[in-house]
């Protein structure tokens, strides 16, 4: 859910509960860690990344779709199980096979995983999002964690200043 810019940690612990498509929000809770091997979930990376994310509502109809065709019924089923398991979170194993093929698909084999989350802080910020409300929905707890998704876009600067003139008196 690259429009939400969860952390891949955050995105593979969710479950059916997390997910409000009447109110349009996805609850950040938990997330899960693999070292060694071996699976734990706990919580978010920081306090900050407990929290509540509206959903851009062009996505609805696909997370809708999703949950109906992949995700077991009930509360505490995963959005994004693995293979073979469907109460076991993804592998990202299973992930980085298909994101490879995309990468190659698409020319772009420098791109990482963690540039979705990178794309959808952003794309937020370049909404017009304030510091604080860009904190806030990447769950980050520090303005200089979050400046990094402020940098400048290429012709942004020109979008700015059509938007002073719409502002008059400037």
């Amino acid at each position: 859910m690259r429009g939400a810019g969860l952390r891949f940690g955050e995105l593979a612990e969710l479950r059916r509960r997390d997910v409000d498509l009447r109110a349009e929000v996805v609850r950040v809770e938990r997330a899960v860690v693999r070292v060694t091997g071996e699976t734990s979930v706990g919580d978010p990376k920081s306090e900050a990344g407990r929290r509540t994310v509206a959903i851009p509502p062009h996505l609805i109809p696909i997370l809708e779709a999703h949950l109906e065709e992949f995700v077991l019924p009930g509360r505490d089923a995963l959005l994004f199980s693995a293979v073979k398991s469907p109460t076991d979170q993804v592998h990202p194993n299973t992930v980085y096979r298909h994101w490879n093929r995309a990468r190659a698909a698409t020319g772009r084999p420098d791109l990482r995983i963690h540039d979705l989350r990178h794309t959808g802080a952003v794309l937020a910020a370049q909404t017009g999002a304030t510091l604080a409300e860009l904190m806030a929905r990447i769950g980050h707890s520090t303005p200089q964690a979050a400046l990094r998704y402020q940098h400048a876009a290429r012709g942004r600067d020109a979008e700015i200043a059509a938007k002073l003139s719409e502002l008059g008196g400037y």
